[in-house]
């Protein structure tokens, strides 16, 4: 395997870009009779890739083409995976129309931007699947009557490794894609994800909901106010996407979830939590403890202190309340990004899921 770091990280095509192409090949075969390999689409911002063909076949009235999803350096659960394009011919007038098959989820909540009973294919993925129809209806002078059906054979099992069935997509993996490029490390399905997840908290009437870092904080939090799953929001690093969506998207209380060394970075102003966005700045945290009235004796503890958790293991055998601190640096540093009408609370969990700080609501 090719280490990444020697050179630029490649980027790579979305589930939605692979059903384009498949489209594009399975509809020009119904007309011509021929599959292009590789097939060439044009996506939305101006790029033409081409895609071979992993598998092509006339099935009865349906040409099927499938694509083997390249997501490049990107640690996308869909790499490798296989995307099944079915397209049949519709009577005349009925337009273009969507299936989801094999793999391929089902939205059974509101909040989502497709109704109820609809198979989980974005909205970007469409525009996509039907500019590529379009385009090859006009070559050939016919009309865009034509029925697509979306299969990802393992779909299912691979959803289980993602957050779809939280935001109450069942029996398989969303088609997404809005630009039809996965840029590396962009974890945009990630982002994807914690703003469905508002939009559902949103649409479920939900007033209460926690975004936390992390599985335990996520369970401490959920147990100590009897929350329905709806309420949770799994946000991980991507604080600042969280709160910034949510001023856009009130809810009328949130509670900010999570760890000792993560919290400290919020409360230091930092909206990506992740390790390679920075560490926990202990100069900082040793001054707001010196400022919050800590004594001599804690703060001389605290300068040798190598880590957070260490740093959070000295002030409590002294004392002082050192997650509280924390906790409401953080609240502070969240207020400045959320509705002014949204009511922030912060609570500080250990690794065993114990509440040990908490701010000010």
């Amino acid at each position: 395997m090719n280490d990444v770091s020697e050179g630029p990280l490649k980027r790579g095509w979305t589930t939605g870009a692979c059903a384009a192409a498949g489209t594009r090949a399975a509809f020009t075969a119904l007309l011509d009779g021929e599959f292009p390999d590789p097939v060439t689409i044009t996506l939305p911002g101006g790029q033409s890739p081409s895609f071979p063909l992993a598998r092509h076949r006339f099935d009865g009235d349906t040409a099927e083409v499938s694509i083997v999803k390249d997501a490049g350096d990107d640690p996308d659960v869909t790499h490798g995976a296989l995307v099944v394009v079915r397209a049949r011919l519709d009577q005349a007038g009925r337009g273009i129309s969507f299936k989801g098959g094999e793999g391929v989820g089902t939205v059974t909540r509101e909040g989502l931007v497709l109704d109820i009973g609809e198979p989980a294919i974005n909205p970007g993925p469409r525009r996509m699947i039907k500019a590529e129809i379009e385009d090859v209806a006009s070559v050939h002078g016919v009309s865009d009557d034509v029925e697509i059906e979306i299969s990802i054979p393992g779909g299912e099992e691979l959803a289980l490794r993602t957050l779809n069935g939280r935001l109450g997509i069942v029996g398989g993996l969303s088609v997404l894609g809005t630009s039809g490029v996965v840029i590396p490390f962009s974890c945009s399905a990630w982002i994807h994800s914690i703003h469905r997840s508002i939009d559902v908290a949103r649409a479920a009437g939900i007033l209460h909901a926690a975004a936390s870092t992390g599985s335990t904080s996520e369970r401490a939090v959920q147990s100590m106010f009897d929350m329905p799953e709806e309420a949770l929001i799994d946000m991980g690093d991507f604080v600042g996407g969280t709160l910034k969506y949510l001023r856009r998207h009130p809810i009328q209380r949130l509670t900010i979830a999570g760890g000792f060394a993560k919290l400290s970075k919020l409360g230091a102003g930092l909206l990506d939590l992740h390790s390679k966005r920075g560490s926990v700045d202990l100069d900082w945290l040793i001054g707001e403890v010196a400022a919050a009235g800590g004594a001599e004796s804690v703060i001389e503890r605290l300068s040798i202190a190598e880590t957070a958790g260490q740093a959070l293991q000295i002030a409590r055998k002294l004392g002082f309340p050192i997650a509280n601190l924390v906790a409401q640096k953080a609240h502070e540093t969240a207020l400045e990004h959320v509705a002014p009408e949204t009511v922030v609370d912060v609570m500080v969990f250990d690794r065993h899921g114990d509440l040990v700080g908490r701010s000010d609501a």
